[in-house]
């Protein structure tokens, strides 16, 4: 899109609570511009339905404003709005034939019978749907209901058009021919399209923009080139496509250590910073032995229709590989990845940081708060030099007492050092896992508590998201800071 393009539709700092209590929409901001294909993509639950809803005007934001053409949209109900939303289930009226179906809007408005007929034949040959106006919906297969709900939408001339996923009910191959007819209809029609979708796929083959979204926030906003090639956190390079990560850290310019190898690389970072590698499985050539950066050997090989999908195990890592030549497993060889195939991230230093707070002194130690966890801990980690008077009173190294109660501290505890069971009774803190990727040779896991904190730890074992779980953090794992 040209740089200059108009912006017909902003969403400024939008949340939204049904409870009044938690947020399934974060401090939303997002424009779209005139004549875009805008995509929102993510996993069940993410809250990209709820923002269409805001948008359609069937929802309203808890806070934030949501614009149309610079005029704040956000409380005008849906029949005030220049928008139609195509729906998951179509909503056709089944009583009614495809003319009737898509006239309703305009009989509504009381449109002139000669008007209202060149707009209905308009919509049909926008869909390649001409002469099916006496048919009855109930003739129709899955996609020619889809293109019926498409006219009717169309057919009053919105500014927008919102697409709730449209295509889910549809099998493969009609899913794949209806993209392709998608992408048209925007192309004839120059309006400006939302589309919802949690297929990679779809969303990569459609779009102009892609906003890819997780628990009510954005995660990314850019080009299908730029989503896929350059993710910006490890959740998009592990939602969109297949991906080979690995914790790893930066050992010179341009210079990367993982999965017990040296790759130079394109990125560049300070030497020690603690990052993730991405590579896409093509990117990895299959090469001899003797010619491999890292070594290994094949464990499976699976034929996709054109490529075989390769599993090669170097030492402890795997990496996931597509190639054109079958390899049989146990077949020794090396792997290659040139520098323009890996992309760095730097590790999100914000993992498992928590605000919490000091309490008062006891016989066994201080108390600490943080998350949804309290324990008692060494004075002197925070305090070198402290001790304990007789009436429990903290003394600092300089002899004057230290008052605890209530003091501002940070905690952290690294993914690696932390563990999981499935019994409630020996764990820090209980919760459902939210979501998991894997990273090279382990899993990374995320578990959310009943009040909301999230906890990720690092696990060799394959758990099912859902799973409810304890958590356990070791004494010695934290380390704490005075705020």
């Amino acid at each position: 899109m040209s740089t200059d393009a108009k912006t017909l539709v902003s969403l400024k700092n939008v949340k939204k609570s049904y409870d009044g209590k938690t947020n399934v929409i974060e401090d939303f901001s997002l424009d779209v511009n005139e004549g875009e294909f805008v995509t929102f993509l993510g996993p069940s639950g993410c809250g990209k339905t709820t923002i269409l809803r805001m948008i359609g005007g069937f929802d309203t934001p808890t806070c934030g404003k949501i614009l149309l053409e610079g005029q704040d949209i956000s409380l005008l109900p849906p029949n005030k709005r220049p928008v139609n939303t195509v729906f998951q289930k179509y909503a056709l009226f089944p009583h009614l034939n495809v003319y009737d179906n898509i006239a309703f809007g305009l009989k509504l408005k009381k449109m002139d019978n000669k008007l209202m007929d060149e707009k209905v034949k308009n919509a049909l040959e926008i869909v390649d749907l001409e002469g099916f106006e006496k048919r009855s919906i109930n003739t129709l297969s899955g996609g020619q209901q889809q293109r019926i709900a498409i006219a009717r939408a169309i057919v009053n001339e919105p500014k927008l058009l919102l697409l709730d996923e449209p295509l889910s009910a549809l099998d493969y191959k009609m899913r794949k021919e209806m993209q392709l007819e998608l992408k048209n209809m925007h192309k004839k029609l120059g309006i400006t399209f939302i589309f919802v979708t949690h297929d990679q796929e779809e969303a990569l083959t459609m779009s102009d923009k892609i906003v890819v979204m997780a628990d009510g926030e954005i995660q990314q906003v850019g080009t299908p080139e730029e989503i896929y090639n350059e993710p910006a956190n490890v959740f998009v390079a592990d939602f969109i496509g297949e991906s080979n990560i690995f914790n790893g850290r930066m050992t010179d310019r341009l210079t990367a250590s993982f999965a017990d190898g040296v790759f130079k690389c394109v990125d560049d970072y300070e030497v020690g910073t603690r990052i993730d590698a991405v590579i896409r499985p093509e990117d990895v050539e299959i090469v001899p032995e003797s010619e491999g950066m890292v070594k290994g050997e094949v464990t499976s090989a699976d034929f996709k229709g054109t490529f075989y999908i390769t599993f090669v195990q170097c030492g402890q890592y795997e990496f996931e590989v597509h190639c054109l030549k079958m390899y049989e497993p146990g077949t020794k060889v090396g792997l290659k990845v040139i520098p323009d195939n890996i992309h760095i991230i730097p590790y999100d230093n914000t993992i498992n940081h928590y605000e919490g707070t000091l309490g008062h002194m006891h016989a066994n130690g201080l108390t600490v708060h943080f998350g949804d966890i309290t324990r008692r801990i060494d004075p002197a980690i925070l305090f070198p030099g402290s001790s304990m008077r007789e009436d429990k009173a903290l003394i600092g190294a300089d002899g004057n007492v230290i008052e605890t109660d209530g003091r501002k501290i940070t905690a952290f505890f690294d993914p690696d050092k932390g563990d999981m069971s499935d019994d409630a009774s020996i764990g820090d803190v209980v919760g459902k896992i939210i979501s998991f990727y894997y990273i090279g040779d382990h899993y990374s896991y995320t578990v959310r508590s009943e009040s909301e904190e999230d906890y990720v730890v690092s696990d060799d074992y394959l758990w099912n998201q859902g799973d409810t779980v304890s958590v356990i953090i070791p004494e010695d794992a934290v380390s704490y800071k005075l705020v």
